[in-house]
């Protein structure tokens, strides 16, 4: 079986965004630097003033950042699709970029390979690709298999 690939080139377009987030950073330049540095987005729009940067990965992967008091919260962690391959470059980079902190990239129990980067202000970030073929858990891919049977069962 082919593995899929996503597309990734960095679009410059401006569409409709179905689902973005907007992060309030206590240093916007910093964090501007980090994400476009650090983390392979880049700067699509400024706004006059620095009032807001709107950057972006892929193709709805945009982040807007504004000046604010930083408040990420506890317990949540905005995903970001990439490819497994991709992760390695990506974790050396974000650490010798410095200012914030990279954990892994680790397999999960459910066959992703997942890089968590947490940004300067405290945001938690996920990179996650599948397991490349010959390191995902048959036992976990056969689970969920029969569940998606059985749920077609009922």
């Amino acid at each position: 079986m082919t593995e899929p690939r996503l597309d990734a080139g960095v679009t410059t377009d401006i569409y409709p965004m179905p689902a973005f987030t907007t992060l309030a950073v206590a240093d916007l330049d910093r964090t501007v630097d980090f994400y476009t540095n650090a983390l392979d987005f880049v700067v699509l729009f400024t706004m006059p003033g620095g009032a807001l940067v709107h950057l972006r990965r892929w193709r709805y992967q945009d982040i807007l950042v504004r000046p604010g008091d930083a408040d990420p919260g506890a317990g949540w962690a905005l995903s970001f699709s990439s490819l497994a391959e991709e992760l390695p470059a990506l974790a050396d980079r974000a650490r010798a970029h410095g200012g914030g902190t990279v954990d892994g990239p680790a397999d999960t129990p459910w066959n992703t390979r997942d890089l968590t980067v947490t940004d300067p202000d405290g945001y938690r970030l996920v990179y996650t690709s599948r397991r490349p073929a010959g390191s995902r858990d048959a036992e976990f891919e056969a689970m969920i298999r029969r569940n998606a049977t059985d749920r077609r069962g009922l």
